[in-house]
């Protein structure tokens, strides 16, 4: 069975990443690299921010540092624990688009897990306030499917970070409610 489900994942990457062509890799060069989402990090910082009171805010902080720091550590210890080849390093592969070499491990993304439970943590926290907040979850869609379609990720390695990050944001966000019931930084003045 789990032979059967590394064929399917293997055979979905080389269809998924066969999709690419030349004109476009500037363009998913440019959405893999973090740096450039920083505006957007900015604009959910900003949208946070009206939404909260100064105290939640300063705490809503620690938190996404923490989502960073947790989430990208252990899903770097995943990778070493199941120690998978990325599809850049799969010898047995053919015909596939490969415009990326790192040398890491593959199973799971770092950039599924963190762009997931970001997103998931900042939806928790804006769903009630921001009905269209649903949206953001475009973000790490598209910011994963980059990884494919360089050659540095299988499907199975994007799923795996998703389920790692949706994980890693509704507990981070329990926290941080924890936190907000504990101290009452709800019921803080908002300016």
């Amino acid at each position: 069975m789990f032979d059967v489900l590394i064929e399917w994942d293997r055979q979905l990457f080389v269809y998924l990443n066969g999709l690419g062509s030349r004109p476009f890799d500037n363009f998913w060069f440019y959405l893999t690299d973090q740096k450039h989402w920083i505006p957007l990090f900015v604009f959910i910082l900003v949208v946070v921010f009206k939404n909260v009171s100064r105290k939640e805010f300063l705490v809503i902080v620690v938190f996404l540092g923490l989502i960073g720091l947790l989430t990208d550590q252990s899903s770097n210890l995943i990778k070493e624990f199941f120690g998978r080849l990325r599809p850049n390093n799969d010898t047995t592969l053919d015909n596939i688009r490969i415009l990326k070499y790192p040398q890491s491990y593959s199973f799971i993304s770092n950039h599924a897990s963190n762009s997931m439970a970001f997103t998931l943590f900042v939806v928790l926290l804006l769903r009630k306030k921001i009905k269209t907040i649903q949206w953001l979850f475009l973000w790490p869609l598209t910011f994963a499917y980059s990884r494919i379609y360089l050659g540095l990720h299988f499907p199975l390695d994007i799923i795996g970070g998703f389920i790692w990050g949706a994980t890693s944001g509704i507990l981070h966000y329990k926290g941080f409610s924890w936190v907000r019931e504990k101290y009452q930084l709800q019921n803080s003045s908002n300016r």
